[in-house]
């Protein structure tokens, strides 16, 4: 990870946001001293519904009645608060 200044993050900044696009991440430091971490964000990937159907049609089917068994035993479904 690269360190840059406080300062050169402000007088740079469109410079670092087009390598923070490019995946770098920075250290960021203030007399020396690190304060701080600027690394790229993680982008969300579209996956259309079609294929997320493809990708789950050889799933098991459920058997919801069991499923509720397997809840219930579990997991506590009192409505009564515990306090």
């Amino acid at each position: 990870m690269r360190k840059i200044t406080q300062r050169e993050l402000r007088n740079q900044s469109g410079e670092l946001m087009r390598a923070l696009d490019r995946g770098e991440s920075f250290v960021v430091t203030r007399r020396g001293v690190p304060v701080g971490e600027l690394t790229p964000s993680k982008r969300r990937r579209f996956v259309p519904a079609a294929e997320a159907l493809a990708q789950l049609r050889g799933a098991p089917s459920i058997d919801f009645a069991r499923f509720r068994l397997d809840v219930d035993a579990i997991v506590d479904q009192d409505a009564e608060p515990r306090a």
